[in-house]
């Protein structure tokens, strides 16, 4: 019994034994408490572009590096790690902890766009939720405010018209669905809230045309009593249209919204017309009531 609990125990060590030996060099370096053969290594690494391993080993070292000379180019090269690997999340708070922490750093003006830069990189594609475009532009436009002499101010700029961009077309499409599922009114209101929000946008030609179209079909599908004000409005709309846009390609379909809005008011004008008793059967109607009137006292 006793030797077959002290062979067991040999195989055991054995084992251990064999594990530890089949140990790659990098892995005992990760497992090590050797703080300075980790940071020299992952510096290595990081230059030839491992940054898979390199990320390994500065993952840990900040805090015990903090307060030592090395900081620095620790975090500095942490951040850029997780740049390398895609990981925006991680890699613009890393940045923006390197400039709120070495502001007087001459990385600081870089380590403050690339966190803004970040934010661009994770900006999603028009047809999603925007808080990271907004959060984008925020942080772009602190950056020309913190630098505005920075050779990278005209690349932020430019970062911000393309988010910007990005959100018209947000603004236009929200509205054009509404179209496209005969919500007609919440597509004149979607519309109009676009054209004041980006004013100045490229699209605005195309906003105007297809809320030309959303204010007839809202109109057409009023009820009758309430078309002929609705109707107006698309003949003022369209006609200020004509006006801006002369050579508009929209133009012909913002035309012919008129014309059939001015035709509505003409049928709906005669309908209504119709639809009222004459002056003679008013009075008939009056002295009826009158002579019942009468009666009842």
């Amino acid at each position: 019994m006793f030797k077959n609990k002290r062979l067991l125990t040999w195989c055991l060590l054995l084992a251990v034994a064999l594990v530890t030996s089949c140990k790659s060099k990098f892995e005992k370096l990760v497992a090590s408490n050797d703080t300075g053969k980790k940071y020299q290594e992952a510096i290595r690494l990081y230059n030839k572009k491992d940054y898979s391993k390199a990320l390994l080993l500065f993952d840990g070292l900040n805090q015990k590096y903090k307060g030592r000379g090395e900081a620095e180019d620790l975090a500095y090269y942490f951040a850029y790690t997780n740049y390398r690997l895609r990981d925006y999340t991680t890699a613009r708070y890393q940045f923006k902890v390197f400039a709120d922490s070495y502001p007087n750093s001459a990385r600081a003006e870089e380590c403050r766009f690339m966190s803004a830069y970040c934010y661009y990189l994770d900006s999603p594609n028009f047809t999603l939720d925007q808080q990271n475009t907004y959060q984008a532009i925020e942080s772009l436009q602190l950056f020309i405010n913190l630098y505005p002499k920075s050779d990278r101010v005209v690349e932020a700029s430019s970062l911000i018209a393309d988010l910007r961009d990005k959100l018209e077309k947000k603004a236009m499409a929200n509205a054009r669905l509404y179209l496209d599922i005969g919500d007609y009114k919440s597509a004149v209101f979607a519309f109009e809230n676009a054209l004041r929000d980006y004013p100045d946008t490229k699209y605005a030609e195309e906003m105007e045309a297809l809320s030309v179209e959303a204010q007839y079909l809202y109109a057409a599908n009023s009820l009758e009593i309430r078309q002929e004000e609705r109707y107006s409005q698309v003949v003022e709309m369209a006609s200020t249209f004509s006006e801006d846009y002369p050579e508009s390609k929209f133009l012909k379909n913002v035309q012919d919204h008129k014309k059939r809005a001015e035709q509505g008011i003409v049928e709906v004008q005669k309908l209504l017309a119709l639809s009222q008793p004459s002056a003679t059967e008013k009075d008939k109607e009056e002295v009826k009531e009158e002579k019942s009137t009468a009666e009842n006292k």
